[in-house]
């Protein structure tokens, strides 16, 4: 297909050469991207049927698919007869030009006749493709939704030289539309209405763009055929109930708290028809799982609507009195999530509705739901998500200006990200917050991003409901059909300000004021309805007072409440996970060995060191030969021992996904867990997959240049099941920073505010070895400033796993391939799921030093938060305690110096939770007199030490804890070599100072 393109596209250039001195063709720029497609439409068109295209096409394809060479294939056009004409004032054919008068003679078509012909074709593609630009989009009546308010040339009879004459002319309809139904000619008066009718009415479709012509097809059929969208009378009495317990919804609301901020959907009340009505096709063809992603307008209403959501429990969160009876801080009711299952009354089958709570940073939300549906589509066994969707709302400014919907979007057609296609939803206010949009954006639409992805876009006028009804029907069927993303853009309003409070007319006059006389849709289509005689207003009063007394029950059973829970609002259950007591409580309960039988320690090494059954690189043969040295030898270097912890639970039943840009080769090429044939491209050999026929699955996926999405995406897949260790790894640990709100706002604080727990595991390589501010600091101080523990208190008789239990993350910073591997079972083992940030070493990788026995990683054996001095530190004058891999710089310094029976040195692996106890029975080795000082790589300023100074201080009593490291900066680290030693020379005197 591609050799043909090009060689069609060659043949046109030398056929324009002929053609340009015509008028007609002089003001057409030649082969812009709408006329290939053209061509490309036509050739597919000839090779189904070469009698739907006109003789000059047919001889042309024919020539160049016979092999004409470059300028053969074009044959003039005036000597080609061309479709006829039909004149209604004529009352038949309009006959051709003649060469001669003798019949047989070769029949010769004017020029003129052609250009009409060849115009009325330009015409239907105008429409399809431009047609939006003049849609009748705004329910103001005020603005144009693409910013420009100018007709385009193109969608003027004028452009194509049609006269009042020709528009009774009949003209032949191409196969590549569908406007005529089973005519296979209309007028031109005719084409024009329907293609305004279809084009440039309430829907204005986007969908030219898709590069696949079949999908262009697909959409052409769905919007141009008669009577495609015609709704029936049961339909629209579906569509007038829904909307009447949109509007009623908030409006009750607004009555019952006017001075509460909600967030209401007043101006887009047909939100919640819309997302009922994607349910439905949905479910009909076969989705049974909805995961929903939303910003907080409209969101009370979907929870109520939508999810079906108890509507005295949303009432509660109206109580300012009402406090939750379980643990953790909560949030504001607008960005509460939820989890349901009910039975979808339309298609009679069960649905699963989960709504992922989410704070105000508008699209973060995003990636971690396409992460939940991920993970639902893994464990449920499906290929193309054809079980799970995902439904992303969005407001207009956040979806052209947040960065996040275009790292989320890259990613729904990489193999381990796609989730078989996503539902996007716009609530396009036309002004985000107090900014126009000729202001918040440089696109035409706010929707434009999407077309990265190719994915069609329909805008729609939010005040004609059955308008949305058609666009929602057609989303549904595409992302099912196509297994790829759909964008519904609803253009609509905010009758009130950013909030309830809030006051919009100081910076939108205009708008406000159409806004006040304006009509509600639900007031507009119930008197649509009553004029077609589909319901009569005693139905609309019943529909109304059923809903009524609904809100009227809940708001009474609310007040008998006294007590909430936050659990109420969890968007990811984890059924029978937790281990509780008779009042369904969860216990702590102690945290087993972490260790694995030597047999599968020794098993998972073999496979993970022999060599596979493809052609591998000459440079990867020496790294297995060294692997197998250290098998023989009983021992792990860091990337055997992350290898024997992740292979271990596979073989236990767990699944493991590691995900990160070059994860599976690794940034410093330490990993190597796929292999590449170097003779067959693509073929590959991931060796930890091949461990047992009864393993889990291995995933491990090099991801796209993105930390906010992949991050978040992770995060989501986490949330779903606990029974996975979820891994995202940073190429270098400073770049976490792009995805700091995915780190503050979920991963720190998600449990807090939503009771929602994460196993979530982050690497993060870090160490000062030379390479510059960008590459040395993975920002720990970040890390341990958002911990929640108490730095006042010595947590005196508190266990660690109830430490675990209570604390908001872990962080790490280990020394040993052992302790490793042991932080990564455990994130399985525990009772619980907590956040897990490693703080991963760089030189350590290959450092002879570091590395571990098996009988390090044996059963019985655990993970240690401290490990104390090895030696004999009876006599030791300084104690010097540390944390990751400076630690092997102050060991063989001390080695050097011959200090080693001076100054002892103990490691401190975790750093969150605190291992209070641990460091208390380490102090108490050493006597009243002994130094103690914190040394750490980085500066002052950063690093640990302004965490850990005050929690060691607490054990101290009258002793002082000093400082080793270097001086406070700006910068994360000096770029200049020579100036990265003299600090390291300063560090190291000061540390061997006694």
């Amino acid at each position: 297909m591609y050799s043909i393109r090009t060689k069609l596209l060659r043949q046109l250039k030398l056929r324009h050469v002929a053609y340009k001195s015509s008028s007609a063709a002089s003001a057409e720029p030649f082969l812009n991207g709408s006329s290939s497609s053209y061509v490309e439409e036509m050739y597919e068109s000839w090779r189904a049927d070469p009698s739907s295209v006109h003789k000059s096409w047919q001889i042309f394809f024919a020539r160049t698919e016979g092999g004409a060479g470059p300028g053969e294939a074009h044959e003039s056009v005036p000597n080609m007869p061309l479709y006829p004409i039909y004149s209604s004032a004529q009352g038949g054919i309009a006959q051709p030009q003649m060469a001669g008068e003798s019949v047989g003679a070769t029949i010769k078509t004017s020029q003129g006749v052609i250009s009409k012909h060849h115009n009325f074709q330009r015409l239907l593609r105008s429409y399809q493709a431009s047609g939006h630009h003049i849609a009748k989009l705004d329910p103001l009546g005020i603005a144009s939704a693409d910013l420009d308010d100018t007709i385009p040339d193109i969608l003027t009879l004028g452009h194509y030289n049609f006269t009042k004459a020709d528009m009774d002319s009949y003209f032949q309809l191409p196969k590549y539309t569908y406007l005529g139904g089973d005519e296979k000619e209309l007028t031109l008066r005719e084409t024009v209405a329907r293609l305004e009718r279809i084009y440039c009415g309430s829907i204005g479709t986007e969908f030219m763009h898709l590069h696949n012509p079949v999908a262009r097809e697909y959409i052409r059929k769905w919007v141009e055929k008669p009577d495609v969208n015609n709704m029936s009378a049961e339909e629209k009495r579906i569509l007038l109930a829904r909307l009447v317990r949109s509007t009623r919804f908030e409006e009750y609301l607004a009555k019952k708290w006017p001075s509460e901020k909600r967030f209401g959907l007043e101006g887009c009340e047909v939100l919640i028809p819309a997302m009922k009505q994607i349910i439905d096709i949905a479910s009909s063809r076969g989705v049974d799982s909805f995961v929903i992603g939303m910003p907080h307008r409209g969101r009370l209403n979907v929870l109520a609507n939508v999810c079906r959501k108890e509507l005295e429990k949303i009432f509660n969160q109206f109580n300012p009195d009402m406090c939750p009876e379980d643990e953790g801080s909560g949030d504001v009711k607008y960005h509460l999530g939820m989890y349901h299952r009910r039975i979808n009354h339309l298609t009679n089958k069960e649905v699963e509705l989960s709504v992922v709570a989410n704070p105000s940073h508008l699209e973060a939300v995003n990636p971690v739901v396409c992460g939940k549906v991920r993970a639902h589509q893994f464990y449920n066994g499906e290929q193309k998500g054809e079980k799970t969707m995902a439904i992303l709302l969005h407001g207009d400014a956040a979806f052209s200006g947040q960065g996040v919907v275009y790292e989320t979007m890259h990613l729904s057609e990489l193999p381990s990200y796609s989730t078989g296609g996503t539902i996007h939803i716009v609530v396009n206010n036309q002004v985000g917050f107090t900014t126009d949009p000729r202001f918040s954006r440089s696109s035409p639409y706010c929707t434009d991003v999407a077309k990265v992805v190719n994915a069609p876009i329909f805008h729609v006028n939010a005040d004609d409901p059955e308008a949305v009804m058609h666009v929602c029907n057609i989303a549904a069927n595409w992302r099912t059909d196509w297994e790829k993303d759909v964008v519904v853009d609803l253009v609509c309003y905010r009758r009130n300000g950013h909030n309830e409070s809030d006051e919009p007319s100081f910076t939108q006059p205009l708008m406000y004021k159409r806004i006040k006389s304006k009509s509600t849709v639900l007031q507009k289509y119930s008197q649509q309805l009553l004029d077609e005689s589909v319901v009569t207003q005693q139905d609309i009063d019943d529909e109304v007072a059923s809903f009524d007394k609904i809100l009227n029950d809940a708001y009474n059973a609310s007040l008998a409440t006294t007590k909430m829970k936050l659990t109420d609002w969890l968007d990811s259950p984890w059924d029978n996970f937790f281990e509780c007591d008779s009042n369904k409580v969860p216990l702590i309960l102690p945290t087993p060995s972490t260790g694995a039988s030597e047999d599968v320690l020794q098993k998972v090494a073999e496979k993970f060191s022999e060599d596979p059954p493809i052609q591998i690189h000459n440079g990867l043969k020496r790294v297995l030969k060294l692997r197998r040295k250290m098998v023989d030898a009983g021992e792990a270097d860091w990337a055997l021992g992350e290898a024997l912890a992740f292979g271990s639970l596979l073989m236990e039943g767990y699944h493991v996904r590691l995900s990160g840009q070059d994860v599976q080769r690794g940034t410093f090429s330490h990993r190597h867990h796929v292999l590449h044939d170097q003779e067959v491209d693509g073929k590959i050999y991931n060796p930890l997959q091949n461990l047992s026929p009864e393993q889990q699955k291995y995933s491990v996926s090099n991801s796209s240049l993105s930390e906010f999405g992949v991050l978040g995406f992770e995060l989501g897949f986490s949330q779903h099941n606990p029974n996975s260790l979820v891994i995202w790894e940073a190429q270098f640990g400073d770049f976490f920073n792009t995805a700091q709100p995915i780190v503050d706002q979920f991963i720190s604080s998600g449990q807090d505010k939503w009771y929602r727990q994460s196993g979530i595991t982050m690497l993060l390589p870090h160490g000062f070895e030379g390479m510059g501010p960008e590459h040395s600091s993975a920002r720990m101080e970040r890390f341990l400033q958002m911990c929640d523990d108490n730095e006042d208190s010595t947590y005196e008789g508190v266990s660690m796993d109830t430490q675990l239990w209570d604390c908001n993350w872990q962080i790490m910073n280990l020394t040993t391939p052992a302790n490793m591997f042991h932080a990564l079972r455990r994130q399985m083992y525990m009772k619980m799921r907590k956040p897990l940030i490693v703080f991963t070493p760089k030189s350590l990788l290959r450092h002879p030093k570091a590395r571990s026995n098996y009988s390090e990683m044996a059963t019985g054996t655990s993970f240690k938060p401290i490990i104390p001095e090895a030696g004999d530190s009876s006599n030791a004058k300084k104690l010097v305690l540390c944390t990751g891999r400076v630690y092997y710089d102050l060991l063989d310094e001390r080695e050097k110096a011959g200090l080693s029976d001076q100054i002892a040195i103990t490691r401190v692996e975790q750093l969150h939770p605190f291992p209070h106890q641990l460091l208390k029975e380490e102090l108490a080795r050493y006597g009243p007199n002994t130094e103690v000082c914190w040394a750490q790589e980085e500066h002052k300023n950063a690093g640990a030490w302004t965490f850990v100074k005050p929690r060691v201080q607490n054990h101290l009593g009258e002793r002082k804890i000093s400082y080793v490291g270097r001086s406070p900066a700006a910068s994360a680290a000096t770029g200049n070599k020579k100036l990265h030693k003299s600090e390291y020379g300063n560090m190291i005197q000061d540390f061997l100072k006694l």
